[in-house]
């Protein structure tokens, strides 16, 4: 037995991921740019929005109709209820927690949004409050989160070999990302790393 409807689940991943586009939208005035610069940095964002608007919704429509046994062959079959539980509660707070980051971190950057690993632009401001200082890249930490938590909702092996591929691609991104932030803020940037963490507050 599930913590969760899966129907119920998989309709509030949809509204989640609905709401997510509109605040993008709002926040940033776009909702999918087009991946651009090196080749690392365009295989992270093309992943990025793999993820976001093909796995996401396709995982959220397979547990609607229930057929997310059928179709995923990775799919666990946990006979201790114990374990499902305690996978269901602990994906729903790190999917909800990334969700939440998310937007935050869209709201808190606005206008300042690119696609990451972008040259920052001469109009684009060094955004160091809210989120931002915690962590110096809040939407990575987002997007692993949701991408681990769909993955302990879903008890799929598919979809935490997806967390894997995505924490290894985003750990080759951000020192590119941040060698560009170094060369556009100087100092100003080299200050503020010093003082925050990359990912995770107080830790990495």
């Amino acid at each position: 037995m599930h913590l969760v409807d899966q129907r119920i689940l998989g309709a509030v991943i949809l509204l989640l991921l609905g709401v997510l586009v509109i605040a993008k939208q709002a926040a940033t005035g776009s909702i999918v740019e087009k991946p651009k610069g090196s080749l690392i940095v365009q295989a992270v964002n093309i992943f990025n929005l793999f993820f976001l608007l093909v796995v996401t919704p396709l995982t959220a429509i397979l547990l609607i109709t229930h057929s997310l046994p059928t179709i995923d062959p990775t799919h666990m079959t946990l006979d201790a209820l114990w374990l499902l539980t305690i996978l269901e509660v602990v994906g729903l707070v790190i999917y909800v927690t990334g969700y939440l980051l998310m937007v935050g971190a869209l709201i808190t950057l606005g206008r300042n949004y690119q696609l990451g690993g972008s040259t920052p632009r001469p109009e684009d401001k060094l955004v160091m409050d809210g989120l931002y200082k915690l962590i110096r890249h809040p939407m990575y930490t987002a997007a692993l989160s949701m991408s681990l938590g769909l993955a302990c909702l879903i008890q799929s092996w598919i979809l935490f070999g997806v967390f894997g591929i995505y924490l290894v691609r985003i750990l080759l991104l951000i020192p590119v990302e941040e060698d560009g932030l170094r060369a556009a803020y100087g100092e100003h940037f080299g200050a503020y790393q010093e003082e925050t963490r990359r990912l995770i507050p107080f830790v990495y």
